[in-house]
């Protein structure tokens, strides 16, 4: 089977990663650096789901500001 989710921007990974465990952290989801099959369902969606709300609210706050 082949992997489709490529990094197309690898420099982009990190800042990802530093922001999802910013919005694990505020959400108090103990997120570690590897695996985290630990975490619920529940869990590891919210930290997603609050993590794209979070990329809408940017994105709007900066199409307000042009």
């Amino acid at each position: 089977m082949a992997r489709r989710n490529r990094i197309t921007v690898p420099e982009a990974k990190r800042s990802m990663d530093q922001f999802k465990t910013e919005v694990a952290n505020s959400m108090n989801v103990d997120l570690k650096q590897g695996y985290n099959g630990d975490l619920t369902s529940r869990e590891a969606g919210s930290v997603g789901g609050e993590m794209v709300r979070r990329m809408i609210r940017y994105a709007e706050n900066d199409m307000s500001d042009r």
